[in-house]
């Protein structure tokens, strides 16, 4: 019983090497386009343009995924600097007059420098640890 009871009606020759085959990214789509269609059989769709159904299914799903885009490193801003004169302290209260140890008249704002983040000020004085300080507003950037 090899043989077939029918006459075969369609044979297909491959006369390719069976290597892959590449294609573009808008084949792939147009490809996919024409399974989303309104009453589109996928292996209809697969057969015509000699896929398998499966290639076409991955890359339905392919391209659902959302497009991962690289994160760069975050853009450099500046802010501007304001630059009090130090012969000018600034007001404080009687509460922080008593807290602030003696120190001698004008070193009291000399090497300091004053951040203000989202209403967060730290002061930075003279000696203070570049690793410490930068862990200290990156903590302010990413609670603020």
């Amino acid at each position: 019983m090899l043989e077939p009871r029918t006459a075969v009606r369609r044979v297909e020759v491959i006369t390719e090497s069976g290597r892959r085959r590449q294609f573009s990214a808008d084949d792939k789509a147009r490809f996919v386009e024409e399974t989303l269609a309104p009453g589109a059989v996928v292996s209809e769709v697969a057969r015509r343009h000699g896929l398998s159904p499966q290639q076409l299914f991955t890359w339905r799903r392919q391209m659902r995924q959302p497009v991962a885009i690289p994160v760069g490193p975050e853009p450099q801003t500046f802010v501007p600097a304001v630059v009090n004169p130090s012969c000018t302290p600034p007001e404080r209260s009687p509460r922080q007059r008593r807290r602030l140890r003696k120190t001698p008249e004008g070193a009291e704002n000399s090497g300091i420098i004053e951040i203000e983040i989202n209403g967060v000020a730290v002061r930075v004085g003279r000696g203070a640890d570049a690793a410490t300080v930068a862990a200290v507003i990156h903590a302010l950037k990413t609670c603020t």
